[in-house]
């Protein structure tokens, strides 16, 4: 298409595919280390293109029995108090809450962080079509209160929703985001004297926190060509007193080693453990690959719990719904970790004694053909208040999005 042509064509194509880079910005992308042959390079190589055939995918994601699989068979369990508990504070000065998907409200140090907020109905750039979501989110935006910060990973549709940028931008709120991705947010309305965005090992500080933009082994894009000109990211958002790590959508690399290094132990780590396939495997996690990431990143089973994200809300793998979580419970109890089983919306303290350890989700979900693990009741499974791990004393899809 030639360029005419394409500057034509642009006031055509819908709003939710955002806006290109272009002047400062543009010159701030062609001058990044992590921008090489006219696009952001990962870490490490990955193919950012389902492996084998589309008609090979359709034929996994169509069949019978896997479709029943990959959703809920009841109602997912929403916490019915989030907005009561939210109106106190955190008794540890840390607290999360997992609203569905990567969505999660920070608190942290008397400062409220934002990560990859998704109220749309539908991951997808048309209301009417594309992924649905699977539950409702846990309150309203507008119930949520002041927030000081919203941190973006990356300009995928499930990571960066129009509908909720644009409730955002009528609030107070700054804006974090990757290399690139601020090119959307101010074509949705967010002015840009309230966009701090980062390459990768940046900081910036906000309401005396810092947040640092990290790799991640991902990709970028949301219109009909993908030209890698938005950068992807993992985000360290420290206080005075507590510092978490959020991993965005990403594969798994050794640089996860690096980041806990330089800005490790966290208080607590939420990381990518759902929407993977053998179709693209080099860029979103397995639960027991986010376990290893959690556990590089803390510099091995101590430290603060993970709290598994990117699951649970949108049908976007071939994977059977309920096999994240338990995979995550699987993976936990191997490596002697901590970790956190909210249900969407149920608020948790990282430094409490007992953590969410229920398998919520095995009261909705289709039941394995083995069924669930042994000595385990099968709709609640573990202990209500068990701290899991700890035993050492502590409809449609869109691949890779």
């Amino acid at each position: 298409m030639s360029r005419s042509l394409s500057s034509r064509l642009r006031p055509l194509r819908p709003a939710a595919f955002g806006a290109d880079p272009a002047g400062e910005r543009l010159a701030r992308i062609l001058s990044s280390p992590n921008f090489e042959d006219g696009s952001f390079q990962n870490p490490v190589g990955a193919r950012t293109r389902p492996a084998g055939s589309m008609i090979e995918f359709a034929k996994v994601f169509l069949a019978k029995e896997g479709r029943v699989r990959r959703a809920p068979m009841g109602v997912v369990p929403v916490h019915p108090t989030t907005l009561a508990d939210l109106a106190k504070p955190p008794a540890s000065g840390l607290r999360l809450t997992w609203m569905g998907h990567s969505s999660v409200l920070a608190e942290i140090d008397g400062r409220r962080v934002l990560f990859d907020p998704v109220w749309g109905e539908r991951c997808s750039p048309f209301s009417f079509a594309g992924p649905k979501r699977l539950h409702p989110v846990p309150l309203p935006l507008a119930a949520l209160g002041p927030v000081d910060v919203v941190v973006i990973s990356h300009d995928h549709y499930d990571h960066l929703d129009l509908p909720t940028i644009q409730a955002l931008a009528d609030t107070d709120t700054l804006f974090a985001v990757p290399l690139g991705v601020g090119a959307h947010l101010e074509h949705w309305g967010v002015p840009a004297d309230r966009l701090r965005e980062l390459d990768w090992h940046e900081s910036t500080q906000v309401a005396g926190l810092t947040l640092t933009a990290t790799p991640a082994r991902h990709f970028c894009g949301r219109g009909l060509r993908n030209e890698q000109h938005t950068l992807w990211a993992s985000w360290v958002v420290a206080g005075p007193e507590h510092r978490v790590y959020h991993s965005g959508d990403t594969g798994y690399f050794p640089g996860f080693k690096d980041i806990g290094a330089e800005h490790g132990p966290f208080d607590a780590t939420m990381i990518q453990i759902g929407a993977y396939s053998d179709f693209w495997p080099d860029i979103h996690m397995r639960p027991e690959e986010g376990m290893r990431a959690h556990l590089d990143l803390q510099g091995g089973p101590g430290g603060g719990p993970m709290l598994p994200i990117h699951w649970g809300t949108f049908n976007l793998a071939p994977h059977p719904w309920a096999e994240p979580g338990e995979g995550t419970l699987s993976a936990a109890r191997q490596a002697g970790a901590g970790v956190a089983l909210p249900c969407p919306g149920e608020p948790f303290e990282p430094a409490a004694e007992t953590l969410p350890a229920q398998p919520w989700w095995r009261g909705v979900a289709t039941r394995p053909e083995g069924g669930w693990p042994e000595g385990e009741d099968r709709a609640t499974g573990t202990t209500p208040g068990d701290r899991v791990g700890a035993g050492s004393g502590e409809q449609e899809a869109v691949p890779a999005v």
